[in-house]
């Protein structure tokens, strides 16, 4: 009998990659994005504030990429998830670190959660273009 499983991760060579690839897409956009990489447990790989990103998206970046990891979802879905549904509505929201709004994602490779990306400094649906142009970069999929 084991005590212990095997859990697979982002490497540290791909959340640079990925920053990479979401900071070229806010460039193109022309918006100034924070982006955070996390690892399957949702812990800070790389990060990047580029120059004119709103101080207060650091955390918010970091926050929905620990969301999507955390829950392998991505945080816009948790708006459909809770809308119609008030005790979980009221009370889910008082989760520390939880976004409820877009612009985190899971990162997957064949079917298994490895990390999460979290972006944020414009509108959510900006945070996600990026996002997901960040995973189409990189050949991994949007979930």
């Amino acid at each position: 009998m084991t005590h212990s499983r095997a859990i697979r991760t982002l490497s540290a060579d791909c959340a640079r990659r990925l920053t990479d690839a979401a900071a070229a897409a806010a460039e193109e956009m022309g918006v100034p994005m924070c982006i955070a990489v996390t690892c399957t447990a949702g812990n800070l790989l790389h990060f990047l504030r580029m120059d004119g990103a709103p101080l207060l998206s650091n955390d918010i970046a970091i926050n929905k990429a620990y969301t999507a990891a955390g829950f392998g979802m991505a945080t816009h879905v948790w708006h459909e998830f809770i809308k119609d549904d008030p005790p979980l509505l009221h009370g889910i929201v008082h989760t520390d670190r939880l976004v409820t709004f877009g612009g985190g994602y899971p990162v997957t490779e064949d079917g298994a959660v490895i990390g999460a990306i979290g972006i944020s400094g414009g509108h959510y649906h900006q945070d996600m273009e990026i996002a997901t142009k960040a995973l189409g970069a990189l050949g991994l999929p949007v979930n």
